[in-house]
């Protein structure tokens, strides 16, 4: 039997049908407190059932082993430049699965990879730290063994300032796992998911005051996901916030820090109200939707009451430095007058709270109507020249072209850049609305996300999930692993930057990447990537020996 293995970094992806062309990556270099992983691909000629997987290893004890599973995409994008892997449909390696056993299967004429990682503890000493990975099958006479060398600097990983969200869909969980809402074992879904999110470097949490506006068909609703429990008497309310304590208690513990309140006015504009639900004469009836003018009286007079009672909450809370509110996702240049009015209804009931919004057009930055826009990361430099301080970005669906992103057909170093991007362009915070949509576009219905990876042919693979939903919990992809390595650029860059200075620390990280690093211009080439990230790790190393 021919069987071949080859050491890879966590940036390759491995095509079942394709031979694995990237060059072998035999050692890395992690910092105290950082998550590391790299790959062993492997390859066999014929069936064999059984092969065995130890780990020797002095870190064998930190080190978790998965499969890395091939998952469909019917679409992968909307359109393409020339820095993508594939342009065609088919099966694509994203999904990291626990091996129930330590052995796998050798699938004839397949290449195929398995995924390890482990965080590297921060009083583990200086060193190297060799990782050996065996596969032996008697039978086929397989007994190969591989060693990546890990070399841990004793340089702390800072903690993560940039603010991060993705937008975390409680309906879907609902949904997928066929609880009820607010349930125990939804509470104790929502809990594993935040905790993984947290982990990841995720540290703002989308919470559902009422069932948010996003991606909902017009006239159409998602299940109903209130945190806000109201009684109306005539034009009187009174607010329970007793479940939205609760989910803030919730978010503390798992480790997040920032809370963004769900959008106050509908998707696309501020037509309209989201859907709001309230007991009025001992029965549970929608009171605000679709059929809402968001500029009619009955809806700002709801406002008007509600949110200063929010106010003291979060004042009561001790949170008012670390909650942000959303108006309506990405208007258009022909919502400027809704959106202008849905904000002067709502920001003198904020007390100074911070908006921030998906926007991309710099009119509305320029006229003052949201305190931190957002725009797509090709408007970022844009919004910066017209004055933006704090600068977030975002990116999704779109662009396909040239700006990183994260679509199953596109390199993980378009993935992993936005951590290097983030620190030259200083940003306050990044967004992305798909941490678990698992329906199809505007939420029409659910969908298997191990079978339909693109919301029903609309979203390119990748866009609209980063997890999966495993039997209990969530489960891990590339894109998410290569994600948090991205942020754990970033606070190494932040690192080097406190110690040697902001020039000193953007030099060593653009360094034989040929032209300064910008969205349209950054290192797609593994081999350009990772050398960056190992002579930033170098310099920390020299700096923390002085």
């Amino acid at each position: 039997m021919i069987f071949k293995t080859r050491l890879l970094s966590s940036l390759s992806k491995v095509f079942a049908d394709a031979a694995c062309r990237d060059k072998a990556v035999a050692s890395g270099s992690a910092l105290l407190g950082e998550y590391y992983s790299f790959q062993v691909a492997y390859y066999g000629d014929k069936l064999a059932r059984g092969v065995k997987i130890s780990i020797e290893s002095e870190l064998e004890s930190l080190i978790r082993l998965r499969q890395v599973s091939l998952i469909p995409s019917d679409y992968p994008s909307t359109s393409f430049d020339d820095k993508v892997l594939r342009k065609t449909p088919g099966l694509y390696p994203d999904l990291l699965e626990d091996l129930p056993s330590p052995e796998i299967d050798i699938l004839p004429f397949q290449w195929r990879a398995l995924w390890i990682s482990l965080k590297i503890p921060e009083e583990l000493p200086e060193g190297r730290y060799p990782v050996k990975i065996r596969f032996r099958h008697d039978q086929e006479n397989i007994d190969v063994t591989e060693e990546f060398v890990i070399t841990v600097i004793a340089a702390k990983l800072p903690e993560q300032e940039l603010i991060h969200t993705e937008w975390f869909h409680t309906d879907c969980i609902a949904s997928y796992y066929n609880t009820r809402v607010w349930s125990r074992r939804h509470w104790e879904l929502l809990r594993k998911y935040v905790s993984s999110a947290s982990a990841h470097g995720i540290n703002m949490i989308l919470t559902p005051l009422f069932t948010p506006p996003l991606d909902t068909v017009v006239g159409g609703e998602r299940p109903t996901v209130q945190l806000v429990n109201i009684k109306k008497n005539g034009n009187k309310y009174a607010f329970d916030f007793s479940l939205l304590e609760r989910w803030i208690k919730m978010l503390d513990k798992c480790g997040i820090k920032y809370v963004e309140f769900s959008h106050l006015f509908t998707q696309w504009g501020a037509g309209h109200a989201p859907k709001i639900i309230a007991r009025e004469n001992g029965v549970d009836k929608q009171i605000f939707g679709w059929e809402t003018d968001a500029g009619g009286k009955k809806y700002r007079d709801f406002l008007k009451k509600f949110l200063p009672e929010l106010m003291k909450l979060i004042s009561r809370l001790g949170l008012r430095d670390k909650v942000y509110f959303h108006i309506s996702d990405e208007p258009h240049d022909k919502h400027i007058d809704s959106y202008r009015s849905a904000v002067e209804t709502v920001k003198p009931l904020l007390e100074g709270g911070k908006i921030i919004d998906a926007l991309s057009d710099v009119r509305y930055f320029r006229r003052g109507f949201v305190d931190s826009p957002i725009p797509i990361i090709t408007k970022l430099e844009e919004f910066i020249e017209a004055g933006m301080k704090e600068p977030w970005t975002y990116y999704c669906c779109l662009p396909a072209r040239i700006a990183p992103n994260r679509f199953f057909c596109m390199p993980s170093t378009r993935n992993r850049i936005i951590g290097m991007l983030a620190f030259k362009y200083n940003l306050r915070g990044f967004l992305h609305w798909g941490f678990n949509f698992w329906f199809s576009q505007f939420s029409l219905c659910k969908i298997d996300p191990f079978r339909t990876s693109d919301a029903g042919k609309a979203f390119p693979s990748g866009d609209s999930y980063l997890v999966y939903p495993g039997s209990d919990g969530p489960l891990d992809s590339i894109r998410y692993e290569v994600l948090r390595e991205g942020l754990q650029d970033l606070r190494a860059l932040r690192l080097l930057e406190k110690i040697s200075g902001r020039k000193h620390a953007i030099g060593t990280m653009e360094k034989n990447f040929g032209n300064a690093l910008s969205v349209s211009e950054y290192p797609l080439g593994i081999d350009e990537f990772l050398p960056a990230r190992e002579r930033i790790n170098e310099k920390l190393k020299q700096l923390a020996h002085l």
